[in-house]
Order: C-alpha cells, then sequence, then structure tokens
C-alpha cells in the first residue's frame, strides 16, 4: 500500500529530526511518537499510521515563524497548555507547509531546546 501525501511528509520530517545531533526518538503515549534531545521533546510526531488526523506540534519561540506557523490552515496552540509556551500544531494535509518548511521549523524547535554543545555541533555540519 503506498503512502498518502501527509505520511510520506510525516516520514520525512521524523528521518530529519532523527538525523539532528543527540536526537531519538520514544513512544511515552502507546503508538504516538515524539523526538527528544537531552531528555526533552522538541517535536510530536503523532502516531505513524495515522491518516486521520496526522500532523506535528514544534515549539517555535521567534515570533515571526511561530506567526507563519500559525498561517497554515488549520495550525492552532498545541493543547493541554503547550501553546502558551510557543507550541504549535500543524495539520498535515494537502494544504499544509511543505515538507522542507516543516523541517525548517523542526530545526528551530530543536535549536530552542537542545543544549548549546549539540546545537554548535549541528552548525558544524
Amino acid at each position: 500500500m503506498a503512502l498518502s501525501v501527509p505520511l510520506k511528509v510525516r516520514a520525512k520530517v521524523r528521518e530529519f529530526a532523527l538525523s539532528l545531533p543527540g536526537a531519538v526518538e520514544e513512544f511515552p503515549w502507546e503508538e504516538d511518537a515524539v523526538v527528544k534531545v537531552n531528555k526533552k521533546i522538541f517535536v510530536f510526531l503523532g502516531a505513524e499510521g495515522n491518516t486521520e488526523s496526522p500532523g506535528i506540534s514544534v515549539k517555535l519561540k521567534d515570533e515571526e515563524v511561530h506567526g507563519h506557523a500559525m498561517a497554515v490552515p488549520g495550525a492552532a496552540p498545541t493543547a493541554y497548555g503547550l501553546g502558551r509556551h510557543g507550541w504549535v500544531s500543524v495539520p498535515l494535509t494537502g494544504e499544509s507547509a511543505p515538507a522542507d518548511m516543516l523541517c525548517d521549523w523542526v530545526e528551530e524547535s530543536y535549536r530552542t531546546i537542545a543544549p548549546k554543545r549539540l546545537v554548535a555541533e549541528l552548525d558544524a555540519r
């Protein structure tokens, strides 16, 4: 069975997130995946096979980047109070941001959460 466009985008975002220095994937809520650095989440990926409402959540401190992410159709502050700390949930639909832009946002989230030494390692690449 071929992957739908949203699931292909999720796969690309996941692969990118895991390529960042010190990144590890964990499943704290059964099938819902997160990617962490230094034991802190920098991207929520949701369930791998979620075709109902696939999406990601990232922490975007930069106001311009945050505003751009919030402009994506269906984007919203992340639930459970995370939205007030800069977290944005972006749906993966045909109208979603392109995968490259989502990866940029994942990197922005990573840079917000990762220790300086790992950010320096990323910058040295």
